[in-house]
């Protein structure tokens, strides 16, 4: 157990946090079970070191990181760490990729049930369906989804700057004055283009390559996470492969799923069900037209932020199509997003009709008055016309 409390006072006396992150302030860390999912690479990690670091001293054995890479529990239970843990004084214990240890929802289940008092926050991969195929974890486990870095976070860790977050009623009814809040004191359009370059995932403040770092993470989410917890043969590894490169460098469009299939090697019905395994892993959205879900094939797929677009295929990257992507990806969070009738347009829980747009083309069809413009290549707005990048601080 002392090797334990060495390893964890060294990482969380080495944890810097530069930005806040916005779910730190949303999560109810008096809850007994804390379930943060999110894909490889977004800073869960830190996050459980950070909460350490904020809420105990680094000596203070009542808090405990683990980390489930650790050979160690390849040969004891998780719920019998926890309770000589418990014996000792502690009284939370943070779990990292608890998904790595078998049995791992029976043994949370095994804990909450034997140790009333112990207080369990795991992280876990955005693949795992956290109620939905663990029953035993049905009404115990409050669950939260860690995402990338926001425009707004980035610019502030980039800046020094605290702008806060607004909701997306905030920033219709009030962009005008927002900016002019914002443009006293930094230029967003001198960071945005490194944003959806580079911006949203943490380990670009790395000291390495990021599209080859960020290369290694998608295939970290393929091999391991899709793998491992979907239980798929490694034998079928490359067609998901295959098939998220085919629906990555087509762009945001309606995916042929007969061709696809083709493709690959493998029925519709496979291909179906690897989209749909792709996209909880964070790596691929799925838009449909109001009305509609899956299993019923999606209207546009579209890979999740504009990094992966600049990381799987740089030199096809339409600015259109960056700017579509970074529009779904931070109403996501939130809100629902579906297709609408003409192109570049989308519907946001189901009543707010938004057009993207470049400020510097004029535009030819016609939409209906309703229509809030999101404008890229322009720092302001006015009316229904709203500068794209503010969308960036939905969170």
């Amino acid at each position: 157990m002392e090797a334990f409390f060495r390893t964890h006072a060294y990482l969380v006396e080495h944890t810097t946090t530069p930005v806040r992150r916005g779910l730190m302030d949303e999560i109810d860390w008096s809850a007994r079970m804390i379930g943060i999912k999110g894909t490889r690479g977004v800073g869960k990690t830190t996050m459980l070191l950070q909460y350490a670091k904020e809420r105990f001293d680094i000596h203070d054995h009542q808090c405990l990181y683990i980390n489930m890479n650790n050979f160690y529990f390849q040969g004891r239970g998780i719920a019998d760490f926890a309770g000589e843990f418990y014996h000792h004084g502690g009284r939370v214990l943070l779990i990292d990729q608890v998904f790595k240890h078998p049995d791992w929802s029976k043994e949370l289940r095994k804990i909450y049930d034997n140790y009333p008092n112990l207080h369990i926050v795991f992280t876990g991969s955005s693949v795992m369906r956290l109620k939905e195929e663990n029953p035993e974890l049905n009404g115990i486990v409050q669950s939260y989804n860690l995402r990338g870095f926001s425009f707004r976070e980035f610019l502030n860790l980039q800046t020094g700057h605290h702008f806060r977050p607004y909701t997306l009623e905030e920033i219709l009814n009030d962009h005008e004055r927002i900016v002019k809040h914002i443009l006293p004191h930094v230029s967003p359009s001198q960071h945005f283009s490194s944003y959806v370059h580079h911006g949203f995932y943490p380990f670009f403040q790395e000291h390495r390559n990021y599209s080859e770092n960020l290369l290694k993470t998608m295939n970290m989410i393929t091999e391991v996470d899709i793998l491992l917890i979907k239980q798929i043969e490694l034998k079928y590894l490359t067609k998901i492969k295959k098939l998220f490169y085919q629906l990555a460098v087509g762009g945001p469009s309606t995916p042929n799923i007969s061709q696809l299939a083709q493709d690959i090697e493998t029925s519709r019905a496979t291909v179906m069900n690897y989209i749909k395994y792709l996209a909880d892993a964070r790596l691929i959205n799925l838009i449909y037209t109001p009305g509609n879900a899956f299993p019923k094939k999606p209207s546009k797929v579209m890979v999740h932020n504009p990094n992966l677009m600049y990381a799987i295929y740089p030199i096809q990257v339409n600015l259109q199509d960056v700017m579509e992507t970074f529009f779904v990806n931070s109403l996501w969070k939130d809100h629902f997003v579906n297709l609408g009738e003409k192109k570049g347009t989308y519907i946001v829980d189901d009543h707010l009709l938004f057009s993207i747009e470049d400020a510097g083309i004029r535009q030819r069809q016609r939409l209906p008055d309703s229509t809030i413009h999101a404008r890229y290549n322009t720092e302001i707005g006015y009316g229904k016309q709203l500068p794209l990048w503010l969308l960036g601080f939905l969170y």
